[in-house]
């Protein structure tokens, strides 16, 4: 696939969910959505999170606990920002005292 072609497929591929949210601003939406919408955070944390724990070599242990503090922050929070900071707070001290 040549260079420009792909430049080209992906400016439409970025181009074309914006383009359509904007459209779709100002109408109702059902609640199903509404619902289903909420947990897109909470499924893309793990998504981001694993891939790092898996592959962190000789830090899996410091990582393993990091995460837990982590999952235990969002789930009595229920905020996405306080799960991230958690976690990066457990890792960061973890890491500077192990």
């Amino acid at each position: 696939m040549s260079v420009l072609l792909t430049i080209v497929l992906m400016g439409v591929v970025t181009f074309v969910p914006r383009w359509l949210g904007l459209r779709l601003s100002g109408r109702e939406v059902p609640p199903f959505w509404l619902r289903f919408f909420s947990y897109v955070p909470l499924a893309v944390f793990p998504a981001l999170i694993v891939p790092e724990v898996a592959d962190s070599g000789s830090e899996l242990p410091v990582r393993l606990v990091a995460l837990a503090i982590s999952a235990l922050v969002l789930l009595r929070f229920r905020a996405l920002w306080a799960g991230l900071a958690g976690g990066m707070a457990a890792f960061w001290l973890l890491r500077a005292f192990l």
